[in-house]
């Protein structure tokens, strides 16, 4: 009687312990250890990116903006009509995966804006679910750094759900077609967020080199690999 109530018992625990580490991956926005650093094939599919970008989508015109950047200044898309392009990035000060990537963000500005296609970062984070991502923490974070290029704060949280960004960092490559910026690209930078010396799949600089190429990106959607934007409630 003992050993079957034993047996049970342990059974038990064993299913409560399967169902908290499912509901709990590690890393911030639901990635499990195994698969934090590395994405799967099947992560950079069209149809696996589709479930994970509800916003805007490859070929759509994108959304303007006016936001205000840590220097003080407004910073609208239209200040960049005479680009070819824009790489706008939803990342922050807080995530893991965001401060992985951002001596890439920095290179991919210093590489790719003398080519047209600048970077512009927008902090879409609420400051109330997540203090370190308040306007002044962000100031203190670009001066650390030395960002290069613009950085923005989504306060009113409508850029980033109307352009459909689910993690920090998400990428939106836009191209300017006839003064109408269109979305070439939607998703991760590369293939490795937390070792940049193990990427083997760069997404978003194969994107910039198709559309200076005049061509469509393959893949035009990869999925966005980071921590779950702070929104209030």
């Amino acid at each position: 009687m003992k050993r079957a109530v034993l047996s049970t018992l342990l059974a038990m625990a064993g299913l409560i312990a399967l169902n908290y580490a499912s509901a709990f991956p590690a890393a911030c926005g639901g990635v499990s250890e195994h698969n934090k650093n590395k994405q799967s094939i099947d992560d950079s599919s069209p149809q696996a990116a589709r479930r994970f970008n509800a916003g805007l989508k490859p070929g759509d015109t994108a959304m303007g903006f006016s936001l205000k950047s840590v220097d003080g200044k407004t910073v609208s898309l239209s200040d960049y009509k005479e680009q070819k392009g824009v790489i706008v990035v939803f990342t922050c000060n807080t995530c893991p995966f965001a401060k992985a990537y951002e001596e890439r963000i920095i290179q991919l500005h210093n590489r790719y804006a003398g080519q047209g296609f600048p970077v512009v970062a927008i902090n879409p984070n609420d400051k109330e679910v997540q203090p370190g991502d308040s306007f002044e923490k962000m100031k203190e974070r670009a001066d650390e750094k030395a960002f290069p290029f613009p950085y923005l704060k989504d306060e009113t949280q409508e850029v980033y759900k109307a352009y459909g960004a689910t993690r920090t960092p998400h990428i939106f490559l836009l191209e300017n077609k006839g003064g109408k910026f269109k979305v070439a690209y939607i998703g991760s930078i590369d293939d490795n967020a937390m070792d940049a010396s193990g990427v083997t799949k760069r997404y978003l600089e194969d994107a910039i080199s198709a559309v200076k190429s005049g061509k469509t990106p393959s893949p035009a959607t990869t999925k966005a690999i980071g921590c779950t934007i702070k929104t209030r409630e």
